[in-house]
Protein backbone atom coordinates (compact mmCIF):
# COMPACT_ATOMS: atom_id res chain seq x y z
CA UNK A 1 0.00 0.00 0.00
CA UNK A 2 2.81 2.40 0.95
CA UNK A 3 4.61 1.72 -2.34
CA UNK A 4 1.40 2.42 -4.26
CA UNK A 5 0.89 5.71 -2.42
CA UNK A 6 4.48 6.77 -3.06
CA UNK A 7 4.17 6.01 -6.79
CA UNK A 8 0.87 7.89 -6.98
CA UNK A 9 2.38 10.89 -5.22
CA UNK A 10 5.32 10.92 -7.60
CA UNK A 11 3.01 10.73 -10.61
CA UNK A 12 0.97 13.66 -9.32
CA UNK A 13 4.14 15.62 -8.75
CA UNK A 14 5.24 14.95 -12.32
CA UNK A 15 1.80 15.84 -13.71
CA UNK A 16 1.74 19.16 -11.84
CA UNK A 17 5.35 19.89 -12.74
CA UNK A 18 4.98 19.28 -16.49
CA UNK A 19 2.96 22.45 -17.28
CA UNK A 20 5.45 24.51 -15.29
CA UNK A 21 8.38 22.94 -17.15
CA UNK A 22 6.61 23.49 -20.47
CA UNK A 23 6.00 27.17 -19.63
CA UNK A 24 9.66 27.56 -18.67
CA UNK A 25 10.71 25.93 -21.96
CA UNK A 26 8.38 28.12 -24.03
CA UNK A 27 9.55 31.24 -22.20
CA UNK A 28 13.19 30.31 -22.75
CA UNK A 29 12.60 29.46 -26.41
CA UNK A 30 10.71 32.71 -27.05
CA UNK A 31 13.44 34.70 -25.35
CA UNK A 32 16.07 32.92 -27.44
CA UNK A 33 14.21 33.85 -30.65
CA UNK A 34 13.85 37.45 -29.49
CA UNK A 35 17.57 37.63 -28.68
CA UNK A 36 18.41 36.10 -32.07
CA UNK A 37 16.18 38.60 -33.91
CA UNK A 38 17.62 41.48 -31.91
CA UNK A 39 21.13 40.28 -32.72
CA UNK A 40 20.25 40.11 -36.40
CA UNK A 41 18.93 43.66 -36.24
CA UNK A 42 21.99 44.86 -34.33
CA UNK A 43 24.21 43.50 -37.10
CA UNK A 44 22.25 45.53 -39.64
CA UNK A 45 22.29 48.96 -38.08
CA UNK A 46 22.79 50.84 -41.35
CA UNK A 47 21.64 50.07 -44.87
CA UNK A 48 22.46 51.48 -48.27
CA UNK A 49 19.53 51.43 -50.71
CA UNK A 50 19.76 52.25 -54.41
CA UNK A 51 17.02 54.15 -56.22
CA UNK A 52 16.23 55.86 -59.50
CA UNK A 53 14.93 59.39 -59.95
CA UNK A 54 11.12 59.38 -59.93
CA UNK A 55 9.78 62.54 -58.29
CA UNK A 56 7.74 63.04 -56.19
CA UNK A 57 8.20 59.44 -55.03
CA UNK A 58 11.99 59.29 -55.18
CA UNK A 59 14.43 62.10 -55.87
CA UNK A 60 17.73 63.31 -54.51
CA UNK A 61 16.50 66.91 -54.75
CA UNK A 62 13.31 66.53 -52.68
CA UNK A 63 12.68 66.67 -48.92
CA UNK A 64 13.53 63.30 -47.38
CA UNK A 65 14.47 62.13 -50.91
CA UNK A 66 10.77 61.94 -51.80
CA UNK A 67 7.71 60.46 -50.15
CA UNK A 68 8.62 56.80 -50.79
CA UNK A 69 12.19 57.24 -49.54
CA UNK A 70 10.75 59.00 -46.48
CA UNK A 71 8.36 56.11 -45.86
CA UNK A 72 11.03 53.42 -46.30
CA UNK A 73 13.43 55.31 -44.02
CA UNK A 74 10.83 55.61 -41.26
CA UNK A 75 9.72 51.98 -41.57
CA UNK A 76 13.27 50.77 -41.02
CA UNK A 77 13.79 53.34 -38.26
CA UNK A 78 11.09 51.55 -36.24
CA UNK A 79 13.45 48.55 -36.20
CA UNK A 80 16.40 50.79 -35.23
CA UNK A 81 17.92 50.52 -38.69
CA UNK A 82 19.29 53.64 -40.36
CA UNK A 83 18.88 53.97 -44.13
CA UNK A 84 20.65 56.07 -46.74
CA UNK A 85 19.76 56.32 -50.43
CA UNK A 86 22.06 56.45 -53.43
CA UNK A 87 20.45 57.68 -56.66
CA UNK A 88 21.54 56.07 -59.90
CA UNK A 89 20.19 55.45 -63.40
CA UNK A 90 17.51 52.79 -63.03
CA UNK A 91 19.38 49.96 -64.83
CA UNK A 92 22.52 50.59 -62.78
CA UNK A 93 20.55 50.69 -59.52
CA UNK A 94 19.10 47.30 -60.40
CA UNK A 95 22.37 45.64 -61.42
CA UNK A 96 24.57 47.18 -58.71
CA UNK A 97 22.16 45.95 -56.05
CA UNK A 98 22.18 42.50 -57.61
CA UNK A 99 25.97 42.61 -57.27
CA UNK A 100 25.59 43.35 -53.53
CA UNK A 101 26.71 46.95 -53.64
CA UNK A 102 23.42 47.85 -51.95
CA UNK A 103 21.15 46.04 -49.50
CA UNK A 104 17.98 46.77 -51.51
CA UNK A 105 16.67 48.82 -54.42
CA UNK A 106 13.55 51.02 -54.57
CA UNK A 107 10.95 50.74 -56.03
CA UNK A 108 9.97 48.32 -58.79
CA UNK A 109 6.88 46.75 -60.35
CA UNK A 110 6.53 42.99 -60.25
CA UNK A 111 8.03 41.07 -63.16
CA UNK A 112 8.69 37.33 -63.30
CA UNK A 113 12.25 37.85 -64.49
CA UNK A 114 13.02 40.11 -61.52
CA UNK A 115 11.54 37.56 -59.13
CA UNK A 116 14.28 35.13 -60.16
CA UNK A 117 16.89 37.40 -58.60
CA UNK A 118 15.02 39.43 -55.99
CA UNK A 119 12.73 39.03 -52.99
CA UNK A 120 9.70 41.34 -53.16
CA UNK A 121 8.50 43.26 -50.13
CA UNK A 122 4.92 44.02 -49.26
CA UNK A 123 3.57 46.65 -51.66
CA UNK A 124 5.16 50.01 -50.85
CA UNK A 125 3.30 52.13 -53.42
CA UNK A 126 0.00 51.99 -55.28
CA UNK A 127 0.50 53.79 -58.59
CA UNK A 128 -2.51 55.28 -60.36
CA UNK A 129 -2.08 56.11 -64.05
CA UNK A 130 -4.65 58.46 -65.58
CA UNK A 131 -5.13 60.26 -68.89
CA UNK A 132 -4.08 63.92 -68.92
CA UNK A 133 -5.75 66.12 -71.52
CA UNK A 134 -6.07 69.75 -72.61
CA UNK A 135 -9.15 71.37 -71.07
CA UNK A 136 -10.11 73.23 -74.23
CA UNK A 137 -10.31 70.04 -76.27
CA UNK A 138 -12.21 67.99 -73.68
CA UNK A 139 -11.72 64.29 -73.24
CA UNK A 140 -13.74 61.43 -71.80
CA UNK A 141 -13.41 57.66 -71.75
CA UNK A 142 -14.83 54.69 -69.84
CA UNK A 143 -13.73 51.76 -71.99
CA UNK A 144 -10.90 51.25 -74.46
CA UNK A 145 -13.25 51.44 -77.44
CA UNK A 146 -13.91 55.09 -76.48
CA UNK A 147 -10.31 55.82 -77.50
CA UNK A 148 -10.85 54.67 -81.07
CA UNK A 149 -9.06 56.83 -83.65
CA UNK A 150 -7.16 58.93 -81.09
CA UNK A 151 -3.45 59.65 -81.06
CA UNK A 152 -2.21 59.11 -77.52
CA UNK A 153 1.11 60.01 -75.98
CA UNK A 154 3.25 57.63 -73.95
CA UNK A 155 6.64 57.01 -72.42
CA UNK A 156 9.42 55.11 -74.15
CA UNK A 157 9.26 51.39 -73.52
CA UNK A 158 6.41 51.66 -71.05
CA UNK A 159 3.43 49.30 -70.85
CA UNK A 160 0.05 50.58 -69.64
CA UNK A 161 -1.36 47.11 -69.18
CA UNK A 162 -1.98 44.05 -71.36
CA UNK A 163 -5.40 45.18 -72.61
CA UNK A 164 -4.02 48.60 -73.54
CA UNK A 165 -1.07 47.02 -75.38
CA UNK A 166 -3.38 44.66 -77.23
CA UNK A 167 -5.61 47.57 -78.34
CA UNK A 168 -2.53 49.28 -79.80
CA UNK A 169 -1.53 46.11 -81.66
CA UNK A 170 -5.05 45.80 -83.08
CA UNK A 171 -4.96 49.41 -84.32
CA UNK A 172 -7.81 50.68 -82.14
CA UNK A 173 -5.76 53.84 -81.50
CA UNK A 174 -2.21 55.00 -82.07
CA UNK A 175 0.47 55.86 -79.53
CA UNK A 176 3.37 58.25 -80.01
CA UNK A 177 6.14 57.87 -77.44
CA UNK A 178 8.72 60.36 -76.14
CA UNK A 179 11.30 60.17 -73.38
CA UNK A 180 9.90 62.62 -70.79
CA UNK A 181 6.63 63.63 -69.16
CA UNK A 182 7.42 67.29 -69.91
CA UNK A 183 7.52 66.54 -73.63
CA UNK A 184 4.14 64.86 -73.47
CA UNK A 185 2.59 67.85 -71.68
CA UNK A 186 4.08 70.22 -74.24
CA UNK A 187 2.77 68.11 -77.12
CA UNK A 188 -0.62 68.03 -75.42
CA UNK A 189 -1.04 71.82 -75.27
CA UNK A 190 0.18 72.14 -78.86
CA UNK A 191 -2.50 69.71 -80.00
CA UNK A 192 -0.07 67.11 -81.30
CA UNK A 193 -1.61 64.35 -79.17
CA UNK A 194 -5.14 63.93 -77.81
CA UNK A 195 -4.21 62.65 -74.34
CA UNK A 196 -1.45 60.76 -72.59
CA UNK A 197 -1.24 58.40 -69.62
CA UNK A 198 0.93 59.18 -66.62
CA UNK A 199 0.95 58.37 -62.91
CA UNK A 200 -1.28 61.04 -61.38
CA UNK A 201 1.13 62.34 -58.71
CA UNK A 202 4.06 62.28 -61.12
CA UNK A 203 2.06 64.25 -63.68
CA UNK A 204 1.04 67.02 -61.32
CA UNK A 205 4.48 67.19 -59.74
CA UNK A 206 5.94 67.71 -63.22
CA UNK A 207 3.44 70.46 -63.99
CA UNK A 208 4.01 72.26 -60.69
CA UNK A 209 7.79 72.14 -60.76
CA UNK A 210 8.72 72.27 -64.45
CA UNK A 211 5.74 73.59 -66.40
CA UNK A 212 3.72 75.82 -64.06
CA UNK A 213 2.57 77.94 -67.01
CA UNK A 214 0.57 74.95 -68.29
CA UNK A 215 -1.26 74.07 -65.06
CA UNK A 216 -4.46 75.98 -65.91
CA UNK A 217 -4.64 74.39 -69.36
CA UNK A 218 -4.38 70.76 -68.21
CA UNK A 219 -6.71 68.37 -66.43
CA UNK A 220 -6.99 64.60 -65.96
CA UNK A 221 -9.77 62.05 -66.32
CA UNK A 222 -10.61 60.33 -63.00
CA UNK A 223 -10.86 56.83 -64.45
CA UNK A 224 -7.49 55.07 -64.07
CA UNK A 225 -5.81 53.56 -67.10
CA UNK A 226 -3.70 51.34 -64.88
CA UNK A 227 -3.43 50.71 -61.14
CA UNK A 228 -0.06 49.29 -60.30
CA UNK A 229 1.96 48.34 -57.25
CA UNK A 230 5.65 48.87 -56.61
CA UNK A 231 7.92 47.07 -54.18
CA UNK A 232 11.24 47.28 -52.38
CA UNK A 233 13.53 44.56 -53.78
CA UNK A 234 16.10 42.58 -51.77
CA UNK A 235 18.71 40.55 -53.72
CA UNK A 236 18.38 36.80 -53.15
CA UNK A 237 22.15 36.33 -53.20
CA UNK A 238 22.60 38.54 -50.12
CA UNK A 239 22.54 36.44 -46.89
CA UNK A 240 20.88 39.30 -44.99
CA UNK A 241 18.01 39.78 -47.42
CA UNK A 242 15.53 37.36 -45.85
CA UNK A 243 16.02 38.90 -42.40
CA UNK A 244 15.64 42.40 -43.80
CA UNK A 245 12.54 41.41 -45.75
CA UNK A 246 10.84 40.07 -42.62
CA UNK A 247 11.77 43.14 -40.60
CA UNK A 248 10.62 45.57 -43.27
CA UNK A 249 7.35 43.76 -43.97
CA UNK A 250 6.45 43.52 -40.29
CA UNK A 251 6.97 47.24 -39.73
CA UNK A 252 5.28 48.26 -43.00
CA UNK A 253 2.16 46.24 -42.09
CA UNK A 254 2.06 48.07 -38.74
CA UNK A 255 2.22 51.40 -40.57
CA UNK A 256 -0.72 50.38 -42.76
CA UNK A 257 -2.78 49.05 -39.85
CA UNK A 258 -2.38 52.21 -37.75
CA UNK A 259 -3.05 54.65 -40.60
CA UNK A 260 0.45 56.07 -40.48
CA UNK A 261 1.13 54.83 -44.02
CA UNK A 262 -1.67 56.96 -45.49
CA UNK A 263 -0.34 60.06 -43.72
CA UNK A 264 2.66 60.16 -46.07
CA UNK A 265 0.42 60.29 -49.12
CA UNK A 266 -1.89 62.84 -47.53
CA UNK A 267 1.22 65.00 -47.06
CA UNK A 268 2.15 64.38 -50.69
CA UNK A 269 -1.25 65.58 -51.92
CA UNK A 270 -0.95 68.71 -49.78
CA UNK A 271 2.29 69.58 -51.61
CA UNK A 272 4.71 68.79 -48.81
CA UNK A 273 7.27 67.07 -51.04
CA UNK A 274 7.48 69.52 -53.91
CA UNK A 275 10.12 71.81 -52.41
CA UNK A 276 12.89 71.68 -49.87
CA UNK A 277 10.79 72.20 -46.78
CA UNK A 278 10.46 70.26 -43.55
CA UNK A 279 8.01 67.36 -43.65
CA UNK A 280 6.83 65.81 -40.39
CA UNK A 281 4.62 62.74 -40.59
CA UNK A 282 3.10 61.29 -37.43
Amino acid sequence: MQISLIITAKLKCCIYAMPLLLMVFISYYSHAIEVENQAATNNLKTLQISAGEWPPFLSESLPYKGVIAHLITDVFAQANIEVSFTFLPWPRAYHDTLNNKYAATAVWMFEKDRARHYLYSEAVLNERFVFFYQKQRQFSWYKLSDLKGLLLGGGLGYSYGKKFDKAIEEGLFEISRVSTTEQNFQRLVMGRIDAFAEEQNVGYHTLNTKLPELIDAISHHPKPVLVNQSFLLFPKNNPNSEKLLVIFNQELVKFKQTGRYQAYFDALESGAYKSLISVEVE
